[in-house]
């Protein structure tokens, strides 16, 4: 979608996990953290440093790295928000939204991520960013239901 001539994207999901609202939270942080993956499903641990201002980073050792996000807003276990590049090499800001609720036995997540600036022509169309979001939504729910 572009909006008066600026690129934006939008992707929203929302999974019901048959596990608790916390055990649901902390395999965001884990999934997103030490056991992120590569969208071929290859290794890509990160560190996220869960309070406000902290960073969602990968370290590859002696000073290098990639900084996708800082943490905006952190609210355990209802609320995750994280802004930043993200995967993305330009100028564009993201934006990367959590919200967990309990309703009727399940943790429902109601996951977002919006995009806005140039935002590179390949993930404008969502395709892949859907499904990379979605493969993340998946090991979540699994984690989750696994550790009941």
């Amino acid at each position: 979608m572009i909006t008066a001539g600026i690129p934006t994207l939008e992707i929203t999901k929302t999974e019901s996990i048959a596990a608790t609202i916390d055990i649901v939270f902390e395999s965001i942080l884990e999934q997103m953290g030490p056991y992120c993956e590569a969208p071929d499903g290859s290794p890509l641990p990160m560190k996220l440093e869960a309070w406000p201002g902290g960073r969602w980073y990968r370290d590859l050792g002696e000073n290098s790295g990639h900084l996708w996000a800082h943490v905006q807003s952190i609210r355990a276990p209802n609320l995750l928000e994280l802004q930043g590049p993200l995967f993305m090499s330009a100028p564009a800001l993201n934006h990367v939204l959590y919200r967990l609720t309990e309703e009727a036995g399940m943790t429902v997540v109601r996951f977002t991520h919006r995009a806005v600036g140039l935002v590179p022509p390949g993930l404008l169309d969502g395709v892949n960013t859907t499904t990379g979001w979605t493969r993340m939504l998946s090991r979540v729910r699994a984690a989750a239901e696994n550790r009941k």
